[in-house]
């Protein structure tokens, strides 16, 4: 059976391809979204930490490593472009928006209530109903903090940390502290 996330135009968003709403493949999201929704009911409600593991399996379509742990509630629109590495710890009340692909390598801790979206429209108002994607990679052991947002297109680095309320709008070099709106560098970690 095809993989829900091999289908063309989320591998095309995976790339980084602006996708217009009015795609003629737009309606593979809407579908991926009913199912997303579905089983993000499921989640949600889940008794206990190995019930929530399985459940964010199905939800991601890979299998969730028994190290990595999630406690709920937990949004995402998609969430077939999650990939989630070894010894991961999400807190409660977190949101992925996915579609540009969320990559979440191992030993990562991301506080509540934080915020890591892959997607973006147009200023413009000729490209505002495009969807323009961005993919988000958090490298092994960084920690992001309570209440952060993550923008589209940013990597932040091995070891790095993003302070409680701090807006990522560009890439964290590794071994780096971030703070502030927009994030900055505060400091070096050696």
């Amino acid at each position: 059976m095809e993989k829900l996330a091999d289908k063309n135009i989320f591998v095309r968003l995976r790339a980084g391809e602006v996708v217009p709403m009015d795609d003629p493949e737009y309606g593979d999201i809407r579908e991926v979204v009913n199912r997303t929704m579905e089983l993000s009911r499921k989640l949600n409600k889940a008794a206990n930490v190995d019930d929530i593991r399985t459940c964010l399996s199905k939800l991601i379509d890979r299998e969730v490593d028994q190290s990595t742990v999630l406690f709920t509630p937990f949004f995402t629109n998609i969430g077939i472009n999650i990939s989630l590495g070894k010894r991961v710890f999400i807190n409660h009340a977190c949101s992925f928006l996915d579609l540009g692909g969320i990559t979440i390598e191992d030993d990562v801790m991301i506080g509540p209530r934080v915020n890591i979206t892959t997607e973006n429209h147009g200023v413009e108002v000729a490209t505002r109903k495009s969807m323009i994607p961005g993919a988000v990679v958090i490298k092994k052991n960084a920690w992001i903090g309570a209440g952060a947002t993550i923008l589209p297109g940013v990597t932040v680095g091995e070891n790095s940390v993003v302070a409680a309320g701090a807006v990522v709008n560009r890439d964290v070099p590794p071994n780096t502290v971030v703070a502030g709106v927009p994030a900055r560098e505060i400091r070096r970690i050696v």
